[in-house]
């Protein structure tokens, strides 16, 4: 049983878990609304996604050699800080509705979730028993789950007028009429990025002022690290992993309500909602996911979530109407404990490497930058729903990566303290 003080660090590295679920939700609501707001190519557009998760590229390594040098708390208040930062400055790039002003606020809160996101996964993993550390990495992660059910149902609310116009009818309106209405859709995003910076800001304060214990990793206490961390091959193949289902995740979500549309026929705002449902599946899903794992080794789960998500993107793509969407959600239920089934079985047993591993981990976040841009080329020489078979092959490297791991019949995950 834990202690009370165990316990609170626990209830408090969850609450960053829903933070930053809620930022990243937030991308598939801004790349449909700057992309009217901003009139960018669809190209242009994907750069949203760029932009946040490049910053786990290039945040996570220095992250990781901070919160060893400062520890995790540390870490997780600088996190907060910069991501506040960040969506403070949503307000001037919205005044000024530069696209680029966008970017760089999106880059700054992305470096921030870094921070959060290479301490939370390996300190939950720590934090208890460590035979029982998937579970509650899935746990905490659920409510991130939580958060992207809620981001594009806000965000559909507060953000998205519902209101799009033709490119021919944007053409014909005067100058004066149509920069009214560029500066009204961009201006929508300012009091929703201010409340959120407020809300983060006073959970940094709270971070700050309550006593969290400092993990020390077995082979940390006895001073022992020995080899290059490159030389860890299991690591490795699950950074590979990782990157290919950042990559398949952002995919499906940031160009979902593009495809509802492509596919039904279906606006925007309501296309938002239908998103807010798929990720209530995928919330649903890390639950029973969690729960499941009491009974199927964690590898082995992986494993048929990752087939199953191979066969609904074929339904997605070779089907059409509402069938298509209705796949496109199932997708979101079977993914929701790839990725920390996908970390926690990709740090355990690193002792005292275990800060600098969770980097390497986060850094392949990156792939959450590259897919987008790859479905995006993908869309514009055939269509949309043709783009899907990118996240289809990236599931495919998940499965060989769950199929190595299935083989290892005891897991330890982490290290105990």
């Amino acid at each position: 049983m834990a202690d009370r003080k165990t316990r609170l660090a626990i209830i408090l590295i969850t609450s960053l878990f829903f933070l930053w679920g809620f930022a990243l939700n937030l991308n598939p609501i801004l790349i449909p609304h700057l992309k009217k707001a901003c009139q960018l190519s669809d190209f242009q557009s994907a750069l949203i996604d760029s932009a946040s998760y490049f910053a786990y590229f290039l945040i996570a390594l220095p992250a990781g050699f901070f919160m060893k040098r400062f520890g995790y708390k540390a870490g997780i208040t600088l996190g907060l800080l910069l991501f506040a930062f960040g969506t403070f400055l949503f307000y001037p790039a919205a005044e000024m509705r530069h696209f680029g002003f966008f970017l760089v606020a999106l880059f700054i809160i992305a470096s921030g979730l870094t921070l959060l996101e290479t301490a939370a996964n390996p300190y939950i993993t720590v934090l208890g028993d460590a035979d029982s550390a998937t579970q509650r990495l899935n746990f905490a992660q659920s409510f991130n789950g939580l958060a992207a059910f809620l981001a594009p149902l806000m965000g559909g609310t507060f953000i998205l007028s519902g209101k799009s116009f033709s490119e021919k009818e944007l053409q014909a309106m005067p100058t004066a009429q149509l920069n009214d209405y560029l500066d009204m859709e961009a201006a929508s995003v300012q009091m929703p990025f201010i409340m959120i910076g407020i809300v983060v800001l006073l959970v940094a304060a709270l971070i700050w002022r309550t006593q969290l214990p400092e993990i020390k990793e077995e082979e940390e206490v006895a001073g022992a690290s020995q080899g290059s961390i490159f030389g860890e091959k299991n690591l490795i193949l699950g950074v590979v992993a990782q990157f290919f289902y950042v990559g398949a995740q952002v995919c499906i979500s940031s160009f979902f309500i593009r495809f509802a549309d492509h596919v039904a026929g279906i606006e925007e705002k309501t296309a938002a909602y239908l998103l807010s449902g798929a990720f209530l599946s995928f919330m649903i899903g890390r639950f029973i996911g969690t729960y499941l794992m009491k009974f199927i080794a964690p590898p082995r789960l992986l494993a048929i979530y990752s087939l199953i998500n191979i066969l609904l993107l074929a339904a997605a793509i070779s089907t059409t109407g509402m069938v298509s969407v209705y796949a496109l959600v199932g997708v979101q239920f079977f993914m929701s404990i790839m990725f920390p089934t996908i970390f926690a079985l990709s740090i355990r047993g690193l002792g005292a490497k275990t800060k600098i591993g969770s980097s390497l981990v986060i850094m392949s976040i990156v792939g959450g930058a590259f897919f987008p841009l790859i479905m995006g080329q993908v869309s514009d020489v055939s269509s949309i729903q043709i783009a899907y078979i990118v996240p289809a092959v990236c599931f495919i490297v998940v499965l060989y990566f769950a199929i190595k791991n299935n083989s290892i019949k005891s897991v330890k995950l982490g290290a105990s303290h």
